[in-house]
């Protein structure tokens, strides 16, 4: 089933300088990407931070994908 990252990522200047969250977090955005990056696996992020889940990872990279897409608005 497909997913809107908008649903599940945010942005505010007073939180995290601004940079995008997942919702009712402070966890970011750019963190769990890089975490991917560096090859940590789905289960062990869940397993370091208890409010992830898999639709957060999902909403991530979708963001990702649009951000490096550039053709669609990002927040307004």
């Amino acid at each position: 089933m497909a997913i809107k990252w908008q649903d599940y990522i945010e942005e505010h200047k007073d939180v995290m300088l601004g940079k995008p969250v997942f919702k009712g977090t402070l966890l970011t955005v750019e963190h769990i990407l890089r975490e991917l990056g560096t090859g940590m696996s789905p289960d062990d992020l869940f397993d370091n931070y208890p409010k992830l889940k898999p639709e957060h990872v999902r909403a991530a990279l979708q963001y990702a994908a649009d951000v490096v897409a550039m053709d669609q608005v990002i927040f307004q």
